[in-house]
């Protein structure tokens, strides 16, 4: 262990001192940085057009105070005043109106699940999600009233949701409860985001384990290396040292992306980072790069120069490419047959299981507890088969190994 850690360690030191993973390390986010930063003055328009929204309420339940508070919390700067204009007439002021909505907040639209509103042509787009803030302090008030007999409780749980009138969905949105819509999104993707960029950042930074066994058989030093220590000790030492790189990646890009973010969407994202699932994510990026990494530097070692890499070399680099494949089929059914099998293959079941997670309201803890179990195995099985080609493979110079050589490795 002691010469396993020895070698991570000068790994980390080589590719700390190569410039063009120093440029690396900080570009990607820089260049983020400042594509947000840029597109931030094109927003300003937007925002500004949002936020100058004149908002009638005709409040027939006495919930105005209430949703007039909401709306200061939340930091939505409309222009918020009680009407006493009926439906009609409010739509015939509209004509002439600009920047202007009427909320209908009555009894009727409460039972349906759906409250009516107007807005005029030129109103933002992002207006009819904004409104959707309010339904909270109706809930509240309704639940205040009430006595909470469970048949009442289910009443308050199908919902009620602000729709633009004469819009034919309006049936199927009500069925959304309150709960649902004021749970922010961000608060579940976050934490999985997060766990795929973790993934995405180990496993590439480990790719380059590829090339690093390869260049040492090419500068013919292997055989310096071996001769104090064994290749295990070499190739886990390598691998520790490139997670180790990938890890760095990681802290870095979100120390500097972090405050952006949060600038940029005005929430508190270290908040809906720092939760418990998160612990589950990252173990499904570490065993995800275990698995990747276990290949990398096993095929590695079968080549004599990064450049000379043959069909099937090519073949294995494309394994961490596998999972687009799924990504179709699982947005669209995140609990679906695709979805499944994907979530059971060891080579699409780290990024397909981070992307279920994220979009499932329920984990399916059994396929999770198989899928997880599946992963350790493969993890066991590749870095053993793994040992077998790289004992040999690394000592060889000259040319490729072919398949047929690699299997006969595999069997000694």
């Amino acid at each position: 262990m002691r010469n396993t850690m020895k070698v991570a360690k000068w790994e980390i030191k080589r590719n700390m001192k190569n410039k063009s993973y120093i440029i690396g390390l900080l570009l990607t986010p820089l260049l983020i940085i400042g594509f947000m930063v840029i597109s931030s003055f094109f927003d300003d328009s937007e925002e500004e057009t949002s936020d100058s929204a004149t908002v009638f309420v005709n409040d027939q339940l006495g919930v105005y105070d209430d949703m007039a508070s909401t709306l200061e919390e939340t930091g939505i700067s409309w222009d918020f005043m009680q009407t006493d204009l009926t439906e009609a007439e409010a739509q015939e002021e509209l004509e002439n109106s600009e920047e202007t909505a009427y909320v209908f907040v009555d009894q009727e639209g409460l039972e349906e699940g759906a409250l009516s509103v107007y807005t005029s042509e030129d109103m933002d787009s992002f207006f009819m999600s904004e409104v959707q803030v309010l339904a909270s302090p109706i809930q509240a008030k309704q639940i205040e009233e009430l006595g909470l007999t469970e048949s009442q409780f289910e009443g308050i749980s199908q919902g009620v949701q602000f729709v633009e009138a004469g819009d034919d969905t309006a049936t199927e949105t009500s069925e959304g409860s309150l709960v649902g819509m004021d749970e922010n999104p961000l608060q579940t993707l976050v934490p999985g985001i997060f766990g795929g960029f973790v993934l995405l950042s180990v496993v590439f930074t480990g790719m380059a384990i590829f090339q690093s066994a390869s260049q040492e058989k090419k500068d013919k030093i292997a055989e310096i290396i071996l001769s104090s220590l064994t290749p295990t000790e070499l190739m886990q030492g390598k691998i520790i040292g490139y997670f180790a790189l990938g890890l760095i990646q990681t802290l870095v890009s979100t120390v500097l992306l972090l405050p952006v973010f949060m600038w940029r969407l005005d929430e508190p994202l270290l908040e809906y980072l720092l939760v418990p699932e998160l612990a589950l994510y990252l173990l499904i990026a570490i065993l995800g790069y275990l698995l990747f990494a276990s290949i990398f530097v096993g095929i590695g070692a079968t080549m004599a120069d990064v450049t000379t890499a043959g069909n099937f070399q090519g073949f294995v680099m494309m394994l961490p490419f596998l999972p687009f494949v799924f990504i179709g089929p699982v947005l669209s059914d995140p609990s679906g047959l695709m979805a499944q099998i994907g979530t059971y293959i060891p080579f699409t079941s780290p990024a397909v299981l981070l992307l279920r997670l994220t979009t499932l309201e329920e984990w399916p803890w059994i396929e999770i507890g198989i899928s997880l179990a599946i992963l350790a195995i493969s993890v066991w099985a590749f870095m053993k088969l793994a040992g077998k080609i790289f004992k040999v493979g690394i000592l060889m110079y000259g040319k490729n190994a072919t398949p047929g050589e690699i299997i006969k490795w595999l069997k000694a």
